[in-house]
């Protein structure tokens, strides 16, 4: 039964993952090493405020990123503990 939800969150992670805007924010918060607000990957990958937000949210619904929020801003973050255990060695990939 564990392995078989496993294999469930592990579709889910790949599903989020086929998307070329998602796996440009994960390379950029990989190679940043810190935590980034959607304005600053907007501008870095020049896609909108707005469509960043949308694919953190996607990002962060299946455990690959963490969000801080302060103040107006939220930060993202990649969750390494997730990537480690779902797909060891992909961020190195990128």
């Amino acid at each position: 039964m564990m392995i078989e939800q496993e294999d469930l969150k592990r579709a889910e992670i790949f599903k989020t993952l086929s998307d070329v805007n998602r796996l440009s924010i994960i390379r950029t918060l990989y190679i940043a090493n810190r935590e980034m607000t959607c304005g600053e990957i907007g501008q870095q990958l020049d896609i909108s405020k707005s469509t960043v937000s949308y694919h953190f949210k996607m990002l962060r619904a299946v455990g690959l990123t963490h969000t801080r929020r302060s103040a107006q801003s939220k930060y993202l973050s990649l969750n390494y503990q997730n990537f480690n255990k779902y797909l060891p060695g992909f961020l190195d990939s990128l």
